[in-house]
């Protein structure tokens, strides 16, 4: 029944969903992103038996020991294309071969059976024989044990193997009890398992329509996404023409700018020349004329009377004639006037050469604006076409005839749901009367062995070996008691419990080998896939239920292998025979507008001008200014030397150390004095002439590198210049055309992109049937084999392992229960010299 069910659920889900496309989520680009929402299901997708898996599988294991035979695929391909009817024509040849392949593949389980049945009759019948036996005092009946020299040994041997086989009984009797246990737990978990199924099923179905328009919808997101990028051509196709323009334009605009900005400098440089060699020439000439007072003054002083009378006529000459030296060093007079060149300058300037430059500056930049403003048309026209495909992407939606085919299978959900939950109960109160069953027949066993165990408790803890047989303790002759009454109640029950274990052990091993086994293995799904096989005018019964078509190539085992990969039905059931979304997802003809559009864009920005004739004369002019020609080493020169040709501070000590070798007098304190005013003359006149030539000094080598090659720099520029306004003119329209078709397939990209998507939902995610594979494994793999036929098949097999070997210890406890009973009569040795003489002695005493 579960089986079926599982099928059947499989095969409406197939037929009632042939229209719908299946769905999946993937990635856009790097700016969209598309995700399918997860759908979460109850049901889990594996089932884990826990420790008592060990037991199962070593049931398994005796089974394919008993059964090694393969799964029987060609038998069950004749037996359905004979719809299982035996009845008539049955001695056809074919049909004779037919059953003896049967018989030869079950030939395992009907011998075991075959043996267990010879035990469920034989029983009975041995019983009955050896009451009969025992009753004329036979087979044991007779109250009297004769005396063996290996009796010790005989009676722990039988002890010891009792005892043994006890235990193989007692491990056998747990495992009937653990399976039956386990067989009615995991009944009662049947319901919660069906509930999540059907939940799990009804999530798909409710959820399918949602996950359809929830794709669609992503249109919106995708068009707006687009639009945007349309809205802002200015700063994507504009931008992008512009930077593709830079490295060839903005070079050319900075030097401009940078040399605009150097006659600006050089303007201002030559000025500061010019006033600084000015102020020099008044600080020159007032540096002349102090040094010629104070050495006037020096030459009135050195015409004191002393000077005349040795040895200070020796200092004095020697002062005269070192007054020489105390003079200016350099002639700024020499030095040519920059007034020309200033002048040409302010010429130059009078162009304002930095805002020509700006006015270039701006023209190149304005380019993303010109962009926009004439694809204003374009833009309105791509965007109509857009909301025209949206219009398609809709209609989709509705194309599918989804909802009729989902509401047919809710249907038959809810009324499989309504019969599984109205025999449950049926099932749960079967189920505790099987496990009553299982509770008595467990509780036999545990009789039975119970009374061994007891035999051999009594038996063992109360003999005495030096008590005779008539002599024997009430302990021991209990144990002996108890071992027979453990013989005659097995003798009573075995067979019924061998019945029991024939039975189950015939349905539960045949249901493992011929449904759970070749379900996992997945060879059942083969036979139903064979051609010809459920329908013999449809080569594939699947896609003949589902397409009306049975020459599609699609079978039980790869619907139920996609199932189980989670893929969409549309995949799974190859639904694309009956609706092929690619057709109705077709853009090539809109991307192929998009791109006429983007291609035949007619953007005028070939008008640029980078700077004009004015501004180019107005660069020639300056290069023409002379500046370069200005031999600045001479000024180099001249600003180099020492502004005196002495050292003042040097002639001021030297003077005043001559002096101080004088007399005192009017002549040694006039020239104290004047060495005073040499180092006044230092102090104020000579270190700030100093500062001020080294500051142009400076200034003029700055003014030398700047001129430096004036007229190649401008020459550069105008070169640059040129070839940059020619590669506007000639290179435009192509980058324009480049970008054009960039940033058109950057908005075809994003539907691209979205439809990809689409497909790959539709096709492989949306209605991920995962749950309908999960509902056949619950109702098959998980309800039938693990929930049922394999508790079923450990308690047959715990059972029938304790009745077989109910065998050896009815035999061991009657060779044993004589040495526990007290009998009736004994042999009795006396010693002799020669030998022992025996003779027999009654004791009159209870007969059992």
């Amino acid at each position: 029944m579960a089986l079926l069910l599982g099928f059947l659920l499989l095969l409406e889900l197939c037929s009632d969903t042939s229209a719908l496309g299946p769905l999946s989520s993937t990635k856009g680009s790097d700016v969209l992103e598309f995700e399918l929402p997860a759908t979460n299901y109850e049901t889990k997708h594996s089932y884990k038996a826990g420790p008592i898996g060990v037991l199962f599988k070593m049931v398994h294991v005796f089974l394919r020991v008993v059964q090694p035979n393969a799964f029987p695929e060609d038998i069950l391909r004749k037996i359905l294309q004979k719809k299982f009817d035996f009845s008539t024509e049955y001695e056809k040849p074919e049909n004779v071969v037919l059953t003896l392949k049967i018989i030869y593949y079950e030939i395992g389980i009907i011998i075991c059976a075959v043996l267990g049945l010879l035990f469920v009759f034989l029983m009975p019948l041995v019983g009955f024989c050896f009451g009969l036996c025992r009753y004329c005092n036979k087979c044991g009946g007779e109250m009297h044990q004769r005396q063996k020299k290996n009796g010790t040994f005989l009676r722990k041997y039988f002890t010891v193997s009792l005892l043994v086989i006890c235990i193989f009984i007692s491990v056998g009797i747990i495992y009937g009890f653990v399976a039956n246990h386990h067989l009615r737990t995991q009944i009662e978990k049947t319901r919660e398992l069906a509930d999540s199924n059907f939940k799990d099923l009804r999530t798909l179905l409710n959820g399918t329509p949602e996950q359809i328009n929830y794709v669609l919808s992503q249109y919106a997101t995708t068009k707006k996404k687009a639009f945007s990028d349309l809205d802002n051509i200015k700063s994507l196709l504009g931008s992008g023409i512009h930077e593709q323009l830079r490295p060839k334009v903005m070079p050319v605009l900075d030097d401009i700018n940078a040399m605009a900005e150097a006659i600006k400098e050089t303007k201002e440089a030559l000025l500061n020349v010019n006033n600084t060699l000015k102020e020099l020439k008044k600080s020159t000439a007032q540096l002349n004329t102090s040094l010629s007072d104070v050495k006037m003054n020096v030459e009135q002083s050195l015409s004191d009377p002393m000077c005349s009378v040795p040895p200070v006529a020796t200092t004095c000459n020697s002062i005269q004639m070192s007054l020489s030296q105390l003079d200016d060093n350099i002639n700024l007079d020499q030095l040519p006037s920059l007034d020309q060149q200033i002048d040409n300058i302010n010429d130059v300037l009078q162009t304002d050469l930095s805002s020509l430059v700006q006015q270039g500056y701006k023209s190149f930049n304005d380019i993303p604006e010109m962009v926009q403003n004439q694809t204003t048309d374009i833009i309105s026209d791509i965007k109509s076409t857009l909301n025209s495909f949206g219009s398609d992407i809709e209609n989709i939606g509705e194309q599918i005839p989804i909802q009729d085919k989902l509401s047919n299978f809710m249907g038959y959900i809810n009324d499989t749901e309504t019969y599984v939950h109205r025999n449950l109960p049926t099932l749960e109160e079967y189920d505790s009367f099987r496990w009553l069953g299982g509770l008595v027949v467990c509780s036999l066993l545990t009789l039975m062995v119970v009374f061994y165990y007891l035999g051999l408790m009594c038996g063992m803890c109360g003999y005495n070996r030096n008590a005779s047989p008539t002599r024997r303790g009430c302990v021991s002759n209990t144990g002996g008691i108890f071992l027979m009454a453990g013989v005659g109640v097995s003798f009573l029950f075995c067979w019924v419990l061998m019945a029991i274990v024939v039975l189950t052990f015939v349905i539960g091993g045949n249901m493992e080998k011929l449904v759970c086994e070749p379900y996992k293995n997945r060879k059942l799904f083969q036979i139903l896939d064979t051609p010809y096989l459920l329908n013999e005018n449809w080569k594939y019964y699947l896609s003949g239920m589902v397409f009306n078509n049975p020459d599609i190539n699609l079978t039980f085992e790869q619907v139920y292998s996609d199932c189980k990969e989670n893929k969409g039905i549309y995949t799974t059931l190859k639904l694309e025979n009956s609706y092929n979304i690619s057709e109705h997802l077709n853009f090539q003809e809109h991307a192929g507008n998009i791109g006429n559009d983007f291609k035949n864009l007619n953007v005028s920005i070939d008008n640029i001008v980078l700077l004009d004739e004015v501004g180019r004369r107005n660069l020639m002019d300056f290069s023409s200014s002379g500046v370069d020609t200005i031999d600045y080493n001479i000024y180099l020169a001249e600003m180099g030397k020492a502004p005196t040709k002495v050292n003042l501070l040097s002639f001021a000590n030297d003077l005043e150390a001559k002096a101080d070798h004088l007399p005192q007098g009017s002549l040694k304190q006039s020239l104290k004095s004047n060495a005073q005013t040499i180092r006044t003359i230092h102090r104020g006149q000579v270190i700030p002439l100093e500062q001020s030539m080294s500051t142009i000094y400076q200034s003029i080598k700055e003014l030398q590198h700047k001129s430096s090659r004036l007229g190649v720099k401008v020459v550069n520029i105008l070169s640059s210049l040129d070839s940059a306004q020619d590669f506007l003119k000639t290179r435009i329209s192509s980058v324009i055309v480049e970008e054009s078709k960039k940033y058109g397939n950057t908005i075809v990209e994003y539907f691209e992109r979205y439809l990809q998507w689409v497909k790959f939902s539709i096709t492989e995610q949306i209605a991920a049937c995962k749950p309908v594979a999960t509902a056949l494994d619950s109702a098959v793999d998980v309800f039938l084999c693990s929930y049922v036929i394999d508790p079923l098949n450990l308690f047959w097999f715990g059972i029938g392992k304790a009745t077989i070997f109910l065998l050896p210890a009815i035999i061991f406890a009657v060779k044993l229960a004589k040495y526990y009973r007290r009998m009736d009569s004994e042999d009795v040795y006396d010693d002799m010299e020669n030998g022992n003489i025996g003779f027999h002695r009654h004791h009159s005493t209870q007969t059992v």
